[in-house]
């Protein structure tokens, strides 16, 4: 299998389906072969990076010792520990549930990292029940993510956790 030589080529932006299809069938490529962590999540926040048109920022929280740590991403630098329950991501493990909030200045506790991020949407990273930490993808633009946006990282972040096996 090879990925696709334009990987970061844009791809029609105004059709949500075909982009979050194609960036399916990237992610798959881009993992096959490759288990580890690290690996898998740098190249995972790279590929969401370049591909989803108007964001700012794309990565990773892992759950370590009862809170979200930093991991893998691509965007400036963030917040490095956050608790459970507090900002978005925090809440998103809490409830284990994806969250795409409109306007991030509107939602109570919102942890600031990025003036510039205006809305958000946040995966869980859930396997075999345990929750093993969030992905997190921020825009400049309000109301920037809906539906299609949850369905299509929702099972992007389903193929990572089937193909990356995670540290203890």
């Amino acid at each position: 299998m090879e990925i696709s030589s334009d990987i970061f080529a844009a791809v029609n932006r105004d059709d949500k389906t075909e982009t979050y299809k194609f960036l399916s069938e990237q992610t798959a490529l881009l993992l096959f072969g490759e288990r580890d962590w690290l690996a898998n999540s740098a190249n995972l926040a790279a590929l969401v990076f370049y591909t989803l048109p108007v964001i700012n920022w794309a990565g990773f929280y892992r759950l370590k010792n009862g809170e979200l740590v930093l991991g893998a991403f691509q965007g400036k630098p963030a917040c490095v520990r956050i608790q459970i329950g507090r900002g978005v991501c925090g809440t998103a493990a809490a409830e284990r549930k994806t969250l795409i909030v409109k306007n991030v200045h509107e939602f109570a506790g919102h942890i600031a990292c990025d003036a510039a991020s205006n809305s958000e949407i946040v995966v869980p990273l859930i396997k075999n029940g345990e929750l093993l930490g969030v992905f997190d993808v921020d825009s400049p633009l309000e109301n920037r993510f809906d539906a299609a946006d949850k369905k299509g990282l929702e099972q992007i972040v389903q193929t990572f956790l089937e193909m990356t096996d995670f540290p203890v």
